[in-house]
């Protein structure tokens, strides 16, 4: 293995969401969410994929983005700690309903923009970047109740509107925008990843993919809006990345992981090209999708973002005999077992390797720059006698990853920067948890909402600010 060189100017830091960390969930003025509806527990599942229809909160039930871990409150001093640890970027996205609560009101809330406005102001006083995801699995509860979300093209003018909304509000604040968290998601966990639930008889393939076809439209608009609004907006599009790896040799394991890999790039080749691929074509037939579209959309979609962006915490394995029974309950994203790599406590697998060859596949297949954004290890922490957490087996994974990311970059790829996902414990999108934690932070609080919500360094915190002090050449275990 070579050398791991980083170069200058390269954006070092971490990555939390608004609905994983804000909590506050109706503070200054701000709307119910579909977040907000996921509870922890049995019913989760069902309710994120769009299956049980949960449009009232229950009283017998927990919700964790409602506290979250307090970062509505506590932003200041979780601030203060990425800068001690150095961090040059700091990924968060904001609460479309801080924005506007209802999602189709023609005025803004101001005491949401003020949040936003003193939150992006406390990371320049550190010389932090932003960079802001606009829809983070958030969608306004009344978007969805009264417009069915994203089946509905109205979206589309809603979304522009709280976008350009926030281009303006902070402009000079941040320079870095994602238009769609993990727009894939979508066709995985429709409810969390767009706010979509199916009704009784549809084809849930013709709502997913109009729905996408809306997200598209409005994500290649709102990218041209930014660049009017200030030609230095740089905006990217988001994706939940991760290879297919072929079960086997077997030509038809081949085929199958090729399938998975379109199924997944789909988004970002619209989003990166400008245009639908043509495979698609035939996707629609086979799956009888018949998409509405208006004669002005082709023209919309040619409005490209700047970079792509993606989050990498495994790679995947797909086969022809692929089914529900066999493949891996650990994510929304089926895969098989790779037996030829080590796994997380919750059964990710742990690849390194994989995120060279996955960013090596995206830049073979864009030519666009590249940024991490979202990586790392949910795992069980323990807090040790002397109120210390030594998380070794974190520092390992991410050394790797970050090895696997400067291999990429001898290779010749240009990457913008590198945000870990929840450099500060927050809840887990997947399953609700806090004791799922990916943090260099710890936060005092369990998954049933208990805890003092007290942040303690950890191990990895000190390891972190090491890396970054060294622009990534000191990678060594402290």
């Amino acid at each position: 293995m070579s050398e791991v060189t980083f170069p200058e100017g390269f954006l070092w830091g971490g990555a939390l969401a608004a609905n994983q960390s804000e909590g506050s969930y109706l503070a200054g003025g701000k709307g119910l969410t579909t977040v907000d509806m996921i509870p922890h527990g049995a019913h989760r599942m069902p309710v994120k994929l769009g299956q049980e229809k949960r449009f009232a909160l229950r009283s017998d039930e927990y919700y964790p983005s409602h506290d979250a871990i307090d970062f509505y409150r506590r932003y200041k001093d979780d601030i203060a700690l990425m800068a001690e640890m150095g961090f040059t970027v700091f990924r968060t996205s904001i609460a479309w309903s801080r924005i506007y609560p209802q999602g189709d009101e023609l005025t803004p809330n101001a005491e949401g923009i003020a949040f936003y406005r003193s939150l992006f102001e406390e990371c320049q006083k550190y010389g932090i970047t932003p960079l802001v995801t606009l829809c983070h699995f958030d969608v306004p509860m009344n978007l969805v109740t009264e417009y069915g979300s994203w089946r509905n093209r109205k979206m589309i003018e809603f979304f522009s509107r709280y976008a350009r909304t926030c281009f303006e509000e902070f402009n000079g604040l941040v320079k870095y925008w994602l238009t769609f968290n993990e727009i894939n998601i979508l066709l995985h966990s429709p409810f969390s990843g767009a706010g979509l639930v199916f009704e009784p008889g549809e084809n849930p393939e013709q709502v997913k993919y109009q729905a996408a076809h809306h997200e598209l439209v409005a994500s290649a608009l709102v990218t041209k809006i930014a660049h009017e609004i200030n030609p230095e907006n740089q905006v990217g599009c988001m994706l939940a990345g991760g290879n297919f790896y072929p079960w086997s040799c077997k030509p038809e394991d081949v085929w199958a992981a090729l399938e998975k890999d379109r199924e997944n790039l789909f988004f970002i080749d619209v989003q990166a090209r400008g245009a639908y691929p043509s495979y698609a074509a035939r996707v629609f037939r086979e799956k009888g999708v018949e998409i509405a579209m208006e004669p002005e959309d082709a023209a919309t979609l040619r409005h490209t973002v700047d970079f792509v962006s993606f989050s990498y915490y495994a790679s995947r394995c797909a086969s022809a005999e692929m089914n529900e029974q066999n493949s891996s309950a650990a994510n929304v994203v089926k895969s098989l077992t790779n037996p030829h790599v080590k796994r997380s406590d919750w059964g990710w697998g742990i690849d390194p390797l994989g995120l060279r060859i996955t960013m090596n596949m995206m830049y073979d297949r864009y030519q666009k720059p590249l940024f991490l954004v979202e990586n790392g290890l949910g795992a069980h922490d323990e807090i040790n006698a002397d109120g210390e957490i030594h998380d070794d087996y974190r520092i390992s994974y991410l050394k790797e990853h970050i090895q696997a990311m400067g291999e990429a970059i001898a290779d010749g790829i240009p990457l913008i920067g590198y945000t870990t996902w929840g450099c500060i414990d927050l809840v887990a999108a997947s399953t609700g948890e806090m004791s799922k934690r990916y943090g260099f932070v710890y936060v005092d609080r369990d998954d049933k909402g208990n805890g003092s919500l007290e942040r303690i360094r950890k191990k990895s915190f000190w390891w972190y600010k090491q890396v970054i002090a060294s622009n990534g050449r000191n990678l060594d275990a402290i």
